[in-house]
């Protein structure tokens, strides 16, 4: 699994310049995490790592650049990104 986040935050920071490391591992876990839950809730199989893994990606190709300003518009999420903070496991 860090294998892939780790790919994943790469890929972000690649993409977004205004986030740390710390936080585009923070929102890889929270991408990920929100997509599997959501998807089981569903009722959906598992289908996976290689999957979620797909669905981040797409997110991050389509939203990276513009994850940075979600805090602002959102507050309540601010302890998630806070750039000191260490990644959420």
């Amino acid at each position: 699994m860090n294998d892939y986040h780790e790919r994943l935050a790469r890929l972000l920071l690649e993409k977004n310049e205004q986030l740390s490391y710390n936080q585009a591992r923070t929102w890889v876990e929270l991408m990920w995490e929100d997509f599997e839950t959501n998807a089981a809730k569903a009722g959906r199989d598992y289908l996976g790592s290689e999957m979620t893994e797909r669905i981040v990606r797409q997110w991050i190709e389509n939203y990276g650049n513009r994850l940075h300003e979600f805090v602002a518009r959102n507050p309540k999420y601010k302890h998630f990104l806070n750039p000191d903070d260490k990644t959420i496991n």
